[in-house]
């Protein structure tokens, strides 16, 4: 029997396929930043792209956070450049002990350095890792940073990461505080580098309602005519909250806003809190830590809901709306049209996640806790009628509850009996792999019809949907039990909604709704994405959820066909092809297309187009769903008018 030969993993004379140390790479200096952008800003696409931004602005935010700050300029000069000054302390220029380098150049070119890790440079920030300017430095193409001490003017360039100068002294100025000036790298952003005036603005505004008093100011100067906002909030996010009522134009059930605010002892964590309830049936909870967007909630979140529930409950026994053999409240009864703010700082927050969406520091849900159970108690003994309306809000909820259980109860027995519980008009696939599997669903006996005709009966299945849909912004959950449009989508998934759903039981891989190219099937579209959103939003969080993208022309010449989306490229092909002679239909609709046609342009896997669903921010995709399909008529008329071309593209 052979002798095994041991491989030493440090040989220096390993072959090719082994492990040794000559495999094992090290990065220097801002290397690993550029080898890996995604791992520091998420990606290199859009989102990347704006966070470079965020993360210039949040140190700024730091300094106001510290006391030293009450202004920020951001602008977006021509060519994408982007220019962030602030009047805090400075970021200082004196030369670092250990180091023996200026520390301006230490914070824009070594990983993990800056004022936020101790000592009393910051008792609270954002910036939990200490990378921001670093990862900004060595994401641009170029970098200059200037520093305005009172006296004198400090700048220095880099590029790429690089220090391409020395610090040098520039000029006598009496202001204070810092100007950073960049340009993103096209070796890195290839998908874009135009910055968004809206993203950012919303970016803006958010930190300015978090930080009341602070001006944060964002102009486009990139076109002739100059676009400029200011944002500025005395009010805090009591300013916030009422900002979300008006522009949801959501009506409230008690005229004023909420508002508590609290500090532990030591003064390590302060917490503000504002709410209000409406008549809305959903909840919306934005929360914030050290003005970090915690778009997946933690610890805050969780002190929030336990305190507000137990507080309902027992105001609701004590005045005996709750009898004594009556159940609890539950927490989504008590939360059916609240909208709330909650903000937190705190010094060594912890976050869970590379992208800091989720806190975990555990005495944060006790301090929460705590407040909320001493104030809110108070607000409802001292203000009855908004108590009263609350109490009543929570009470109805509680009731429409316990009908949808009943109703889920009765679909539940009533499929258990049938033999075959899916719905008659769902013409099935073959597989039940859904990993293969796709379900269309179309507008439309007529276009369901051409789908049924034209599709790949192994893997595609076709629902057609006919009918009025109902709107579920305006119907609780026992609207949707047995409703005769939406049970068939809900029957054929296979998964359930809402408290039932279990997306590994999910039939299809595959979700795309078809609808018509024009305002009727933006209308259709809107109403099943806020279903599936507000019912199944996991559902569209595993990416299952696309829309598919049927063409508005057919553009013929010499027995040649050829495919339009949108008027503009209809006149590109005709121009192409000589168009006078060429013969031009309009698709008014799906069914209007034969099953080959169907085929060839909508459902062929090797040449269709469809956009898949996301959520990016669902606090954003919560906002567009409340506007267009609320009580409001007018708001969601203008939007489906003004974007029914481009609702393909919409991205919740």
């Amino acid at each position: 029997m052979k002798e095994k030969k041991s491989v030493d993993v440090f040989d220096k004379n390993s072959t090719a396929g082994e492990y040794g140390a000559k495999e094992i790479q090290v990065l220097e200096g801002l290397e690993a930043v550029r080898k890996r952008p995604g791992m520091y800003i998420g990606s290199t696409g859009a989102k990347g792209l704006h966070h470079l931004v965020y993360e210039i602005v949040d140190n700024a935010i730091d300094e106001s956070l510290a006391g030293f700050c009450n202004q920020i300029e951001v602008e977006i000069l021509p060519e994408d450049v982007i220019r962030i000054r602030d009047n805090g302390r400075g970021i200082p220029t004196g030369i670092h002990p250990k180091l023996g380098i200026p520390a301006v150049t230490v914070v824009f070119t070594v990983l993990h350095a800056g004022g936020k890790f101790g000592g009393s440079g910051y008792k609270v920030s954002g910036g939990l890792h200490g990378v921001g300017a670093s990862v900004v430095n060595a994401l641009s193409e170029w970098l200059i940073v200037k520093v305005f001490d009172g006296s004198d003017v400090c700048e220095q360039r880099f590029e790429r990461g690089f220090q391409v100068s020395e610090l040098a002294k520039t000029q006598d100025l009496s202001c204070v505080g810092t100007e950073i000036i960049f340009k993103s790298d096209s070796d890195i952003f290839k998908e874009t580098r135009e910055y968004d005036f809206n993203t950012l603005a919303a970016r803006m505004r958010e930190q300015a309602f978090l930080n009341a008093g602070l001006e944060i100011s964002l102009t486009d100067n990139r076109k002739d005519e100059k676009k400029c906002e200011v944002f500025k909030y005395e009010g805090g996010i009591v300013s916030f909250v009422e900002f979300i009522r008006k522009k949801r134009e959501l009506d409230s059930l008690h005229s004023d806003i909420i508002y508590f605010s609290g500090k532990t002892n030591d003064e390590s964590i302060s917490v503000e809190i504002a709410m209000q309830f409406n008549d809305s049936y959903n909840e919306l909870i934005v929360s914030f830590a050290n003005n970090i967007h915690t778009t997946d909630g933690g610890t805050h979140e969780e002190g929030f809901k336990t305190a507000v529930t137990r507080v309902v409950n027992a105001y609701a026994r004590e005045f005996g709306v709750l009898k004594e053999d009556d159940k609890n409240f539950l927490g989504e009864d008590v939360r059916e049209g609240v909208c709330v703010v909650i903000s937190v700082k705190l010094q060594n927050a912890q976050f869970e996640g590379q992208t800091k969406a989720r806190l975990g520091n555990s005495e944060v849900k006790v301090f929460l806790d705590r407040i909320i159970s001493e104030k809110f108690k108070s607000y409802l003994e001292e203000n009855p009628i908004s108590a009263k309306a609350i109490i009543e809000k929570t009470v109805a909820s509680a009731k429409a509850r316990e009908a949808a259980r009943k109703a889920r109860d009765l679909v539940r027995r009533k499929t258990a009996m049938e033999s075959a519980s899916l719905p008659g008009k769902l013409a099935d696939c073959q597989s039940k792999n859904p990993d293969e599997t796709e379900i269309y669903i179309v507008e439309g006996d007529s276009a369901g019809g051409s789908a049924k005709g034209g599709r790949d009966r192994r893997f595609q299945a076709i629902l057609p949907l006919w009918g009025k849909m109902l709107n579920v912004e305006k119907a609780r959950l026992d609207k949707i039990y047995g409703n005769d449009k939406l049970m068939p989508v809900i029957t054929a998934l296979g998964c359930g909604i809402s408290e039932d759903l279990d997306v590994s039981k999910l039939r299809y891989g595959k979700i795309i709704i078809m609808a018509d190219a024009d305002v009727d099937g933006s209308h259709i579209r809107t109403l099943l994405l806020t279903f599936f959103f507000r019912f199944t939003k996991p559902i569209i969080e595993a990416g299952h959820i696309y829309i598919a993208r049927p063409p508005l022309y057919r553009v013929t010449k010499s027995k040649k066909h050829r495919y339009a989306f949108s008027d503009e490229e209809r006149d590109v092909i005709l121009s192409e092809i000589e168009g006078q002679t060429a013969e031009v239909q309009r698709y008014k609709g799906l069914g209007e297309m034969d099953s080959e046609q169907l085929w060839e342009t909508t459902m062929n896997p090797e040449t269709r187009t469809m956009l898949k669903i996301s959520l990016e921010d669902a606090a954003a995709a919560d906002e567009v769903f409340t506007i267009l399909m609320g009580e409001k008529i007018g708001p969601r008329r203008e939007f489906i008018e003004q974007n029914a071309k481009y609702a393909v593209n919409l991205d919740v």
